[in-house]
């Protein structure tokens, strides 16, 4: 069920130019809730109006599909400012911005400035400026957690 939920959304989020980022399912078995996360194709913000237009896309496909029930709850949000890195993509789309990262190679959780990523697909380099201004280099496949760093 989850795979064929999480294709479902897939495709109505890229017909409408969003990705989908992530896909929770919880609640009860007579009141499911699923909990997407989306982020725009085009690297721009998600604003309330995106995430109203996938939800009403979202919602017309689960319905029709029946498989949910009538009972079930959607709630459509964007990662958020502190938004979650974990591809190599999330990393290059915010070269030059600040990240909280938690590695072993940094001893721990450190904040650092995004300089790049270098590498092939699945051994991929992260290039990070820590707060001292040293520029260092660690496997992507290190970090254990890592979101971007937000100052109010």
């Amino acid at each position: 069920m989850s795979e064929a939920l999480e294709r479902l959304v897939s495709e109505e989020l890229e017909r409408l130019g969003y990705e989908l980022f992530e896909l929770r399912l919880g609640g009860s078995r007579s009141r499911p809730t699923v909990q997407v996360r989306i982020d725009r194709l085009d690297g721009a913000r998600v604003t309330v109006d995106d995430c109203a237009a996938a939800s009403r896309a979202i919602e017309a496909r689960l319905d029709a599909e029946g498989s949910l029930g009538e009972r079930y709850m959607l709630e459509v949000s964007s990662p958020g400012v502190e938004r979650p890195l974990r591809k190599a993509a999330d990393w290059r789309r915010f070269v030059g911005r600040q990240a909280s990262v938690l590695s072993p190679a940094l001893q721990g959780r450190e904040e650092v400035e995004i300089l790049g990523v270098e590498g092939d697909t699945g051994r991929e380099v992260l290039v990070l400026r820590d707060g001292r201004g040293a520029e260092q280099r660690i496997a992507l496949a290190d970090v254990k957690d890592a979101r971007l760093a937000f100052h109010w």
